[in-house]
């Protein structure tokens, strides 16, 4: 999309998105409509890092947001530290127009360039591997709530960041409130 801005999540920024997380969840099948009560949630955490907070603009008005935020996989030996992504959001006058794909390529590049090297995810099966997303329990990586193993998904920003690692994902205590 032509004209489209991503930039850091500002404080100002904080009540236009969550209007648009709920409003972009507000019709999904497979949502509990509480994405924004979790954003909101989340940034009062120690998972909460600012530079992966991130707003699309477009004509200065707010079209799109992600948010990475840092959990563990736990294995038997060690955590291994990783991302999740939840959620992207995209307001529904502007889906199918890239938003969305300009956002998790921004949020990647970044988080590689402050050194994350993975990202774990529940999504659509048909839609993050474009991304690089594959099933976590590939790489012996496991969600902890029962979940369809093709919505599980994980990339590696790094290659080989993941090797050697498996275990269980270990969410902020956020996201089960």
């Amino acid at each position: 999309m032509q004209n489209l801005h991503i930039r850091q999540e500002r404080s100002a920024d904080r009540s236009p998105v969550l209007a648009l997380v709920e409003r972009a969840f507000r019709n999904e099948a497979f949502s509990d409509q509480r994405e924004h009560l979790l954003v909101e949630r989340l940034r009062d955490t120690a998972a909460f890092v600012p530079e992966l907070s991130l707003v699309a603009e477009k004509e200065e008005r707010i079209v799109g947001y992600i948010l990475l935020t840092k959990i563990d996989i736990q294995g038997r030996d060690r955590n291994h530290p990783s991302l999740a992504l939840a959620p992207v959001a995209v307001h529904p006058d502007f889906r199918g127009r890239g938003v969305g794909t300009a956002l998790i390529r921004e949020a990647h590049r970044r988080a590689y360039a402050i050194g994350f090297g993975s990202v774990v995810l529940l999504g659509h099966a048909a839609y993050y591997p474009r991304f690089g997303y594959r099933p976590a329990h590939h790489f012996g990586i496991e969600l902890p709530f029962d979940v369809p193993a093709e919505n599980a998904m994980v990339v590696e920003l790094r290659p080989g960041s993941l090797k050697g690692v498996s275990g269980r994902v270990r969410y902020a205590p956020a996201f089960t409130e």
